[in-house]
């Protein structure tokens, strides 16, 4: 794949797309999971989205099984979720897996292109895209949604 946009995806409905309609938007992609140590981000990334989704941001969210089992549920389960505990209204996406030989073509793509490159390491790891469709940030589980560091990043990527 020789740009982000052009990676199948599948919504949370379960509708095959790509990403080609985010292009010239800054994009915060998140693995995500219900039942994490972390998973009180959402909270965060719904304010980033709020906040700075009519500058330009997308935050995107792939719910993901891979570490400790944490996100064992449905899409139907992990959407009632995210709204009722959260009131998520960023992109969900479908469940995917980030690790082994069925990692989807989205974290391929995102491990090989951002700093440092590897696998993503546990839930709610993040990557900042460009809006010219560079990884322009990649922000380990502990660092939050109302971090000093990725809100700066955000922005720069949004000026």
């Amino acid at each position: 794949m020789s740009n982000i946009y052009s990676i199948p995806v599948t919504t949370a409905k379960g509708e095959a797309t790509s990403l080609e309609s985010y292009k010239g938007k800054a994009l915060l992609i998140v693995n995500l999971a219900s039942k994490c140590g972390y998973t009180p981000q959402y909270a965060g990334l719904q304010q980033l989205h709020e906040q700075y989704q009519d500058q330009g941001l997308a935050v995107l969210g792939f719910p993901c099984n891979d570490f400790g089992a944490q996100e064992p549920g449905t899409m139907g389960e992990i959407q009632e979720f995210c709204s009722l505990n959260y009131g998520v209204s960023f992109d969900l996406f479908e469940k995917v897996a980030i690790l082994g030989e069925n990692k989807h073509s989205l974290y391929t793509w995102l491990t090989e292109h951002a700093e440092p490159q590897g696998d993503v390491r546990w839930n709610f790891e993040k990557f900042l895209i460009s809006r010219d469709g560079e990884v322009v940030g990649r922000f380990g589980s502990g660092v939050t949604p109302e971090s000093d560091e990725l809100v700066q990043a955000i922005t720069q990527a949004l000026a």
